[in-house]
């Protein structure tokens, strides 16, 4: 199983190239937003926000408005995959029933909801729009590059909170193995900076509130954090058989060698203290990959910044991999481009493909006053030259789930 083609849609950069820029400066997408959103009685004002967006360049006004937000950058992030992973649409048409999609997101087009919910208030049901719930249902997503690109095999949306995407990504191999299709786009989407979503969070204690210095609040790991910075963007991949690879004579990224998917069974929103859920996911992860502790080189953690979670999550490495826990490379992309939620997973994973192919370790920025409960390596601050050959990809979410992608160098 291998993956061909990358798209991203990030608060630091878009495509393959932006994106991986971004990582390389170490660059921050936390902002103040309250320009942005009104975040009125609301005491967190800061986000990492897509700015520099526009829908055009990827597809027609008339199919823009017809789209959520989320879904505009899920379907950009799919024209990006494609085209990185050389392939012409209409040969992708072509596939038909062999070719399909599957796109996690942890709440979908909310702003669609939103508006239409104050328009039916306000203005009475007959002036609800009769695109509300094709628009806003959480499966929107995944019919509409469906319908984009005439995938006509398997075709999900997927809602695990924040391991969204990642299970997608798994999945959507899987079903490659299973024999239901040949090439799959898969990833996740979010765009969730609204004045309901950031009310709720905070009313939780979830969000950093670190409003006068943004690009330092998204702090995993680190001592002081104090929760996480939310975000919005898209990360969506091509995966494919190395045999219709080959066929093609495409460029191989990697090879997508396993997935774990477990589940805490302890709080619908605090993780299992000691990780368990978490390592077992990692376990199974490899186990399902044929790989061994000793080959992993790196881990490119679900460090969300908040305290409990990074806590619960180097617990969980140190379960896994004993004493050599100290001898891997962690890091957390969400330093640098917040939360994004259901879409963090396809996200991240598109920074463990490329730090792979680049030679590169993404840091943990904002690394500044080590914890005693998190004392791993956690490339802080500055990105790292080094050759790793495995590299294990978390993504958990409220619900306690749990979902690990195992990443191994192609040799062809």
């Amino acid at each position: 199983m291998v993956i061909t083609g990358i798209g991203a849609i990030t608060p630091i950069g878009h495509g393959r190239e932006g994106f991986w820029r971004g990582i390389k400066e170490a660059r921050s997408g936390g902002q103040r937003i309250d320009d942005l959103i009104d975040l009125t009685d609301i005491e967190v004002k800061i986000g990492a926000p897509v700015r520099d967006f526009d829908p055009l360049q990827y597809f027609d006004k008339r199919r823009a408005r017809r789209l959520g937000r989320s879904s505009q950058f899920a379907l950009a992030a799919a024209y990006q995959a494609v085209r990185d992973a050389g392939l012409d649409p209409d040969a992708l048409r072509r596939e038909g029933e062999r070719a399909g999609v599957l796109v996690g997101t942890g709440i979908g087009n909310i702003e669609i909801f939103i508006e239409n919910h104050v328009t039916f208030l306000q203005k009475g049901p007959k002036r609800v729009s009769p695109f509300f719930v094709p628009m806003f249902m959480p499966n929107a997503t995944a019919g509409e590059i469906s319908l984009e690109f005439g995938l006509k095999g398997p075709n999900l949306g997927l809602v695990s909170a924040c391991a969204s995407s990642n299970h997608a990504i798994g999945l959507a191999a899987d079903f490659i193995r299973w024999g239901y299709a040949d090439v799959m786009l898969a990833g996740g989407s979010e765009a969730v900076l609204l004045p309901l979503n950031f009310a709720g969070f905070d009313q939780a204690r979830a969000l950093s509130r670190r409003n006068d210095e943004p690009e330092r609040a998204s702090r995993p790991f680190d001592a002081e954090r104090d929760g996480f910075v939310m975000g919005e963007g898209a990360g969506m991949l091509v995966l494919e058989s190395l045999e219709h690879a080959f066929q093609r004579g495409a460029r191989v990224y990697a090879e997508l060698a396993g997935h774990g998917l477990t589940a805490d069974a302890h709080h619908i929103t605090a993780p299992e203290p000691e990780g368990r859920g978490a390592a077992a996911a990692m376990a199974q992860a490899l186990e399902n990959a044929g790989v061994s502790k000793d080959e992993v080189g790196y881990i490119n953690a679900h460090g969300t910044g908040t305290e409990l979670g990074d806590v619960a999550e180097t617990r969980a490495i140190k379960a896994v991999f004993g004493e050599r826990a100290y001898t891997i490379p962690v890091s957390s992309t969400k330093s640098q481009i917040g939360h994004l939620m259901g879409a963090a997973g396809a996200v991240e994973t598109v920074a463990a493909l490329l730090a792979i192919v680049e030679g590169v370790l993404p840091p943990t920025i904002n690394y500044e006053h080590p914890d005693p409960e998190c004392d791993l390596d956690y490339v802080p601050n500055e990105p790292r030259p080094a050759r790793v050959d495995v590299v294990l990809t978390n993504s958990f979410g409220f619900g306690g789930h749990n979902s690990t992608l195992v990443l191994k160098r192609f040799e062809p």
